[in-house]
C-alpha cells in the first residue's frame, strides 16, 4: 500500500474488489505465477500446509494471526534494496496475496492468487506515500498510480493520519490511524472507496490491518476487521504456521446468510 493490509496490504483489499479480468488475460497472467511459484517450497503451495518457507535467499521474521481469518507471513530478501518488507498471507484456502513495500511503506508490489494479477508501483507519483512524513507530522497525503501486468492502470489517493492512541497487542506497542482511499480507473472511474483504521509499528516500520468499510462501483458494501492477534517470532510455537486461528467458525457462519440475502 501499496500501500501497505495495500499492505500494509491495502493491496490485498484493491486486488479483490477489482473488476474481473478477461479469460485471456487471466490465462497470462497465472502462467507468470506459475513460474513465480516455482521459487516456493511445496508446504507454502498447499492449501492446509502446516508452516510456509520464504523463497531461497529471503529470512522470514515475524508470522501476525489476524482476525478475519487470516495469517501473515513477513520477510526480507538479501536480494532486495534495503528496508524492503515482503509479506505473504493465508486465509482457510492457503495462498492468497503477496505484497512488497519498501522502507517508507510504498505499494512495490503485489500478487493475488485469486485473480492472478501483479500490481506494480508506478514510478513518479503525484505524492508519494511516506512512512517517515506520518510520524513526523501526523498526517501522511498521497496520490500515485500502480499497472497490472496485463497494463491496466489504476490511480490510488488517500491520507492516513495518526489519532494519538497506543494500544498494546501481544506485548506490541502499536498506534492507532485513520485512512481514506480512493482508488479509480485510468479514465476516472471510482472503483473502490475504503475508510476505517489500521494499526503501525514504528520498531517494525509498517502498518497492520483493523476495522474498515469498503464499497466497490457495484455499490456493494463491506465491513471487515484484520486486526492482529498474535506476534509470533523465530522460536514460538506457530512461527511459520499457515493455518489462520482467528474468526474462522464466524466466518463460515456467515456464509449462508450471506447467500439468502443475495
Amino acid at each position: 500500500m501499496t500501500r501497505r493490509p495495500m499492505p500494509r496490504d491495502r493491496s490485498r483489499a484493491v486486488a479483490a474488489a477489482r473488476p474481473a479480468p478477461s479469460a485471456g488475460r487471466v490465462g497470462l497472467a497465472l502462467t507468470a505465477l506459475l513460474v513465480l511459484a516455482g521459487a516456493w517450497s511445496v508446504s507454502a503451495r498447499m492449501a492446509g500446509a502446516a508452516s510456509f518457507t520464504p523463497p531461497a535467499g529471503c529470512q522470514m521474521t515475524m508470522t501476525v494471526q489476524n482476525r478475519s481469518c487470516t495469517v501473515s507471513q513477513y520477510y526480507t530478501c538479501s536480494a532486495d534494496p534495503e528496508g524492503y518488507q515482503r509479506s505473504a498471507h493465508f486465509g482457510q484456502d492457503g495462498l492468497f496475496h503477496l505484497s512488497t513495500i519498501d522502507a517508507e511503506t510504498r505499494w512495490i508490489e503485489s500478487q493475488s492468487m485469486g485473480s492472478g494479477l501483479i500490481d506494480r508501483l508506478v514510478e513518479g507519483a503525484e505524492d508519494e506515500a511516506s512512512f517517515s512524513e506520518l510520524l513526523e507530522t501526523g498526517r501522511d497525503d498521497f496520490d500515485f498510480m500502480t499497472e497490472t501486468n496485463d497494463g491496466q492502470r489504476l490511480h490510488h489517493q488517500g491520507f492516513d493520519t495518526l489519532t494519538g492512541q497506543t494500544v498494546t497487542i501481544d506485548g506490541q506497542d502499536l498506534e492507532r490511524t485513520e485512512f481514506q482511499l480512493t482508488t479509480r480507473s485510468a479514465d476516472g472511474e471510482v472503483l473502490i472507496e475504503r475508510s476505517g483504521s489500521q494499526y503501525i509499528s514504528r520498531d517494525f516500520g509498517r502498518f497492520f490491518g483493523g476495522a474498515e468499510t469498503s464499497s466497490d462501483w457495484t455499490g456493494a458494501r463491506r465491513q471487515s476487521d484484520d486486526s492482529p492477534v498474535l506476534f509470533l517470532f523465530p522460536g514460538d510455537a506457530g512461527f511459520g504456521s499457515t493455518t489462520p486461528q482467528f474468526d474462522c467458525d464466524q466466518l463460515m457462519t456467515q456464509i449462508p446468510q450471506e447467500r439468502a440475502a443475495s
